[in-house]
């Protein structure tokens, strides 16, 4: 017995430690490093130097590219993709819960394949389509039915590339957010409906905002961190279709992009540090907001 005990007594910290170990050493390890960084400058070569908060001073004040081009556009992109997805998201799962169980499987499947497929490939397919001579399908058509007169650069162009980044990763947002609703929604207990028409309820909207959304609350906030954290994780498209960082006239530039462009080619990794650290906190609040509001009042 006190074998056994002993024994069930060290099972737990045994069968946790593979989890602690990679979480410290690809968490913890990094974000601290990031976070020491951003305090120094640090081009690669030398030794890192203490030089304060200057490097939150300059994003702030002197990065003129991060004030006028980065930060309007990752707030643009991120109420599109992240909150914008996160509504196409639910009102799709919402939809095909109200047909019947094949026709809802195959599009459910049909719906979320784009996001099992990586950035690159996406970004290769939606270049035919954008491509800015007459062979690119877009450009084909539209010419096809006098719609313009000459091709139309859309990747190099600065009026079009945030436009179609949104749509593509709009296109490939509907991952493991939109199962965990739809699966959230189709477990409503149907009596909840029943009660609530015996109540007053009239509609299908009051339907969705009393009973639907309240009963699968827990997958609505997966969804949402979800959303939040592939809106920042898919932010390279904007690289992967214009084919250069920085993109066009800086149309398609964002926070991660502005993060990769001064650490691994300019090489000021203690710059690069501060802008991932303000992104770190950005998506830290988000995440809160996103558990005030759909979380539990015990949470």
């Amino acid at each position: 017995m006190k074998k056994g005990n002993i024994l069930t007594k060290h099972a737990t910290p045994f069968l946790l430690a593979p989890y602690a170990i990679l979480f410290i050493l690809f968490i913890i390890i990094p974000v601290v490093a990031a976070i020491v960084l951003s305090f120094t400058y640090y081009n690669t070569i030398q030794a890192p130097t203490f030089n304060g908060i200057q490097n939150y001073i300059n994003l702030f004040t002197n990065d003129e590219v991060f004030m006028q081009y980065v930060l309007p556009n990752t707030v643009t992109y991120a109420v599109w993709v992240g909150l914008g997805g996160y509504v196409l998201a639910f009102l799709l799962a919402w939809s095909l819960s109200q047909i019947t169980k094949w026709p809802r499987t195959i599009l459910a499947v049909i719906i979320y394949s784009p996001s099992m497929t990586g950035g690159v490939l996406l970004s290769t397919v939606w270049r035919v389509i954008f491509n800015g001579d007459k062979s690119g399908y877009l450009n084909y058509i539209l010419l096809k039915f006098n719609i313009i007169e000459e091709p139309v650069v859309w990747l190099s162009s600065s009026d079009h590339l945030l436009t179609i980044m949104i749509i593509v990763s709009l296109w490939s947002s509907m991952g493991i957010g939109f199962l965990s609703m739809l699966s959230g929604i189709m477990n409503v207990n149907e009596e909840l409906y029943e009660a609530a028409y015996i109540d007053g309820i009239k509609n299908r909207f009051q339907e969705i905002m009393y009973v639907t959304i309240p009963s699968a609350k827990p997958q609505m906030l997966f969804g949402a961190v979800m959303a939040i954290v592939n809106t920042f994780q898919s932010a390279g498209v904007g690289v992967a279709l214009s084919g250069a960082n920085p993109t066009p006239g800086y149309a398609g530039q964002l926070i991660v992009t502005h993060i990769d462009d001064y650490g691994f080619i300019r090489y000021e990794m203690g710059y690069a540090a501060a802008v991932s650290v303000v992104l770190l906190v950005g998506i830290y609040l988000l995440t809160k907001g996103a558990n005030k509001v759909l979380g539990s009042k015990d949470e």
